[in-house]
């Protein structure tokens, strides 16, 4: 309309009116309106973000920005997660002693092979090492025949095989078997073999795989003169009998049930629940191993990699990183604490142990908060470029755009240590890309 007004006074001769002062003001941002299109349309053109042909490759003047070529490489997926140094959950020892506890060790005092655990009722509790727990007194049975065995003539029923089978001369008509008795093929089970003459008769030889436990350690100590085997012999309660004397016990060459405590190898005492002059009981004290391990509360949902073998890099409080391996996984889930802090998770967790070969190069540490890393995804011989060098497209997804200006949609895979594994038909090794200002 404004146009029309200007024309119709032109032809009438007369000298144009001028416009109010509102309808300039309008004419001026109309201007300065269509200025600032234009400006979006070149820039929305330079980015390759309007129209269909970004597939093709549009192309606009070459922007200021690094280039990079696209590599073929293997990306690997890291995740790092929060974990505990120590030496594990601590464990009750399996004290059988009674009586009066007279004596405790430190709190992380080391304790080896014939070393002493406790003191009841002035008794040393020695460390042995072994498997199968201590169930029974170990010596020599009643009667004068130790070491052999005795065949009844009448009424006998005796199985030539079992190892565990005691029998005298008086216990005509019957076999003793203690509990946990060998099968007829003349092997032991786990539970170990007869406990000795039946009352008021003659004896024999104790026998079992707790024998055979209990001599190789102390053959381990120096104690020897026997064959370490399954049988309890005369020769074995010698030996017991000097190795009682070094402790300072009454030589009687029997091993009480309580006189002794098995375990895998040496071990770390941990926390006393009594104190002295308190009864023994099976409590009494707990222990750990003595390597250094780590102990992490992986999300049950995301413990995929958490496999027994599985390596792992773990970052110690200093900077320096140790490697380590799974050596355990947790078979129960545990749901998080309530009150925790805001940044707690909710998912329920399972405890993954982790254990470390070179304990030396976790220094003097004891105990301390750790990050262990481990590997996830994997994608082996991939297109990979920065991160940086994706850019959005208008129609939606991700492109590249080349150094001469173009712009090529991509799609992406794996994310991982600050690269994106790229793919397309217009994507291939070696082209180099521009990474935005």
């Amino acid at each position: 309309m404004a146009e029309t007004v200007v024309q119709t006074d032109h032809e009438r001769g007369a000298a144009p009116a001028p416009p109010p002062h509102g309808r300039r003001g309008r004419r001026t941002v109309l201007a300065a309106s269509a200025l600032v299109v234009v400006a979006a349309v070149a820039v929305v053109g330079a980015l390759g973000l309007g129209g269909g042909g970004a597939e093709e490759g549009s192309s606009a003047p070459p922007r200021s920005g690094s280039t990079v070529p696209v590599t073929r490489t293997t990306l690997t997926e890291r995740t790092t997660v929060d974990g505990q140094l120590g030496y594990g959950t601590e464990i009750p020892l399996p004290v059988k002693a009674t009586g009066t506890v007279t004596w405790l060790p430190k709190e992380g005092t080391t304790v080896e092979r014939g070393g002493t655990l406790l003191r009841v009722d002035d008794r040393p509790v020695v460390l042995l090492y072994g498997t199968l727990p201590m169930y029974r007194e170990l010596g020599l049975t009643a009667g004068p025949q130790q070491g052999t065995r005795q065949d009844t003539q009448q009424g006998t029923q005796q199985d030539a095989g079992a190892k565990g089978d005691i029998q005298g001369s008086g216990d005509q008509g019957r076999t003793a078997e203690a509990p946990g008795a060998p099968d007829p093929s003349g092997s032991p089970t786990p539970g170990g073999a007869g406990a000795g003459a039946a009352a008021g008769g003659t004896g024999g030889t104790l026998r079992g795989m707790d024998v055979l436990q209990f001599e190789s350690d102390l053959a381990a100590l120096g104690y020897t003169g026997f064959t370490v085997d399954e049988e309890f012999t005369d020769l074995t309660a010698r030996a017991v009998k000097r190795w009682q004397k070094s402790l300072g016990l009454p030589q009687t060459g029997t091993v009480g049930i309580g006189d002794v405590v098995y375990s895998a190898g040496k071990v770390r005492i941990g926390h006393a629940s009594v104190r002295l002059g308190s009864p023994a009981t099976d409590d009494v004290l707990t222990y750990t191993g003595t390597s250094r391990k780590v102990v992490v509360n992986a999300s049950a949902a995301e413990d995929s990699w958490a496999v027994r073998g599985a390596a792992v890099t773990i970052g110690l409080p200093d900077g320096k990183s140790v490697k380590g391996e799974v050596a355990s996984v947790g078979k129960s889930a545990t749901a998080p604490e309530e009150g925790g802090g805001e940044g707690d998770s909710a998912t329920p967790t399972v405890p993954v142990t982790l254990t470390i070969k070179d304990q030396k190069s976790v220094g003097r540490l004891e105990s301390a908060p750790v990050t262990v890393e481990y590997v996830g995804r994997e994608r082996a011989d991939v297109l990979t470029v920065p991160v940086a060098a994706l850019v959005a497209l208008a129609e939606g997804g991700h492109g590249l755009e080349t150094a001469d200006g173009r712009f090529v949609a991509v799609k992406t895979g794996l994310f991982a240590d600050g690269r994106v594994e790229v793919s397309g038909s217009a994507v291939r090794e070696g082209m180099n890309v521009r990474i935005p200002e």
